[in-house]
């Protein structure tokens, strides 16, 4: 298989662990919310903004990427 079939297969799992960190880090925003520092929270929601900015373009794209010619 030559390397360049494989890289749909990297940016999908590359793309699943970006969507399963953001999923943790959430899970912390929610944790330092309830303790008080909202302030935090909404600097880190900020931030994770891009990702679910990015999210559609980037699913669009793996599925372009992986159809075969």
């Amino acid at each position: 298989m030559p390397h360049s079939d494989l890289l749909p297969s990297l940016l999908l799992k590359i793309n699943e662990n970006q969507l399963a960190l953001e999923a943790t880090i959430m899970e912390l925003t929610n944790w330092v919310e309830q303790r008080g520092a909202a302030d935090v929270a909404d600097n880190v929601r900020g931030a994770l903004d891009a990702i679910d900015r990015n999210e559609e373009f980037i699913k669009m794209t793996l599925a372009a990427m992986m159809t075969p010619e």
